[in-house]
């Protein structure tokens, strides 16, 4: 804990603060006000949802690939389906890249979801939030120092959530964790952006194949700067427009032995400025060289670049690329994976690595519970797991069926001493069950 000149204004205490309302986050936030915590979520944005409302527009996981689509995420993702479905706001499309079936929406009307089933849950919500501090002893977590616009203030609970992304409350608090790009190269960053006046019918004349062999050509034609060979646009719930995931910037460098990736400052400013800088190339080329395209404009960019990794914690278990790619189940598993390890590497193209066909892997609750803390559960991107396992489990589906599970169990425990190790297994998964979550296939 760092000191302060002016004093900190302490708030009312809570059972459980979660930090960052991404799928994870919104999630774990929902199932501990079910369960009749009192609760508050913490959100930098001034809208919930993190990614899932900032950056993309689609829920991948929720599905296996192959040759079966298999259901393999439920309880509050649904109610997160349905919200969509009252407003029309939705589709189902296969992926074209094998990852499975994804679910494409409207981000402002998923902000609008979001909100009202957190309410409903009884959470409290503090927007434009940041968490800059901890006041933490041995991995005990006693405060959280936020920024507000009327300046700081000192939050303090029984349990506490890091659903951040970034592992930013694990990093402050001294819990120990793998620093993306340390040891394998770390994902790649991306701007997204949607473009209207999208003749959709043209544009589905052009294979993926054909579509990869264009953007490959004018790439090396020297007149367009893409440094990705094989990115990917789709259809969304609004007529002719589309959405991408094309652009391809580095998101860490290695000075000797120290690593700076994007949770430094400098390189994420320099990587957002950049990343449109990429985009409107990509455009260019979209305009100028696929059927479809030719009256296009740029309707949004991502209201912030898309982080695949930074920091993922060191837990009581890591999955690793064996387990993915064998489907390992475990005892005290919370959640399924279907999805493949997809690396977005610094290449021109994407390393895919699949799952026996119709099988999962098991996402262990030790993946969710940091080695080094007492009272803190992390949930979404930021479990612990090595780069490739990372690189399957991170998508949105996963961790909205990891933030119910950390939400559950943060109620357990802070019902009983606030430490984690009270948590009942059996009676976490058996109400995870009963709530409509997927354990097993």
């Amino acid at each position: 804990m760092h000191i302060y000149t002016k004093q900190i204004p302490d708030f009312p205490a809570y059972d459980v603060i979660i930090v960052g309302s991404g799928s994870a986050g919104a999630t774990a936030a929902i199932a501990a006000g079910r369960a009749g915590a009192k609760v508050l979520l913490l959100e930098r944005l001034p809208f919930l949802g993190g990614t899932s409302t900032a950056v993309l527009d689609t829920f991948y996981g929720f599905y296996t690939p192959g040759t079966r689509s298999i259901r393999v995420v439920s309880g509050i993702s649904e109610d997160v389906m349905n919200g969509l479905r009252a407003y029309e706001s939705w589709l189902e499309r296969p992926n074209t890249h094998g990852a499975g079936t994804g679910v494409t929406y409207h981000p402002e009307y998923l902000k609008v979801v979001w909100e009202k089933l957190v309410r409903a849950a009884g959470v409290d919500i503090l927007l434009n939030a940041q968490v800059l501090d901890v006041q933490a002893r041995q991995g005990l977590v006693s405060a959280l120092i936020v920024a507000t616009k009327s300046g700081l203030r000192r939050y303090t609970s029984k349990v506490v959530i890091d659903a951040s992304g970034d592992a930013d409350v694990c990093h402050f608090a001294g819990i120990g964790y793998e620093l993306a790009g340390d040891i394998d190269p770390a994902q790649t960053l991306t701007t997204t952006f949607k473009l209207v006046n999208v003749d959709v019918a043209r544009r589905k004349t052009v294979s993926k194949k054909e579509f990869h062999a264009l953007m490959a050509a004018a790439a090396e034609s020297g007149h367009y700067q893409l440094p990705r060979k094989e990115g990917s646009d789709h259809i969304t719930p609004v007529d002719h427009m589309t959405a991408t995931i094309m652009t391809r910037l580095p998101s860490y460098r290695k000075n000797g032995d120290t690593v700076v990736n994007a949770t430094d400052p400098e390189l994420l400013s320099s990587a957002e400025i950049e990343g449109r800088v990429q985009a409107i190339e990509y455009i260019r080329f979209l305009r100028d060289k696929v059927p479809g395209y030719e009256k296009a404009q740029l309707a949004t960019f991502g209201v912030h670049i898309g982080v695949r990794e930074t920091r993922r914690v060191y837990g009581h278990y890591r999955l690793t690329r064996d387990d993915v790619l064998h489907a390992k189940q475990f005892d005290d598993q919370i959640a399924l994976c279907g999805a493949p390890i997809e690396d977005h590497h610094g290449g021109a193209d994407t390393a895919w690595g699949y799952l026996p066909d119709g099988q999962c892997v098991g996402v262990p609750f030790r993946t969710l519970v940091p080695r080094d803390g007492q009272n803190v559960l992390v949930a979404g991107r930021c479990f612990s797991a090595s780069h490739d396992a990372h690189a399957a489990v991170r998508s949105m589906g996963q961790t909205m069926a990891m933030g119910q599970a950390a939400g559950t169990a943060a109620v357990q425990a802070a019902r009983a001493d606030g430490l984690i190790a009270s948590v009942n297994l059996t009676g976490l998964r058996d109400q995870l069950r009963k709530d409509g979550a997927i354990l097993e296939l």
